[in-house]
């Protein structure tokens, strides 16, 4: 993977888990959404700026991605992106005081396995 694909993929990682936590954190302020309140809380997401936000971080990642693919092949950027799940559960757990169990630290480390074997290209 050349360093201008490299970037883009960092670029489209590091905004997704970004807005990730921006929608988390907004969602929080949101408050849970249930039967009686669920079109308030539907017209409420415009009005709070962390979900604005997460959601404007999505739209960035999404060019990213999309240049990227203009670069890549699918089969290798796709699973590439897996690479958001590690950032989202480290996000999680440092910011959020998330758990996590051992079973999803092993599933952790074989999806960074996954993602290494499918970028790895011999020179």
């Amino acid at each position: 993977m050349a360093p201008q694909e490299f970037f883009l993929l960092l670029a489209s990682v590091l905004t997704n888990v970004v807005g990730q936590y921006l929608l988390k954190a907004g969602a929080l302020r949101l408050g849970q959404v249930t039967a009686g309140n669920a079109f308030s809380h539907i017209l409420s997401i415009l009005t709070i700026p962390q979900l604005v936000a997460g959601l404007m971080c999505y739209g960035v990642g999404a060019i990213a991605y999309i240049l990227l693919l203009t670069r890549v092949n699918l089969s290798v950027a796709g699973p590439a992106i897996a690479l958001s799940y590690v950032f989202s559960v480290l996000l999680g757990y440092f910011i959020f005081r998330e758990p996590i169990p051992l079973e999803r630290v092993v599933g952790l480390g074989l999806i960074v396995c996954g993602v290494l074997l499918v970028v790895w290209q011999k020179a």
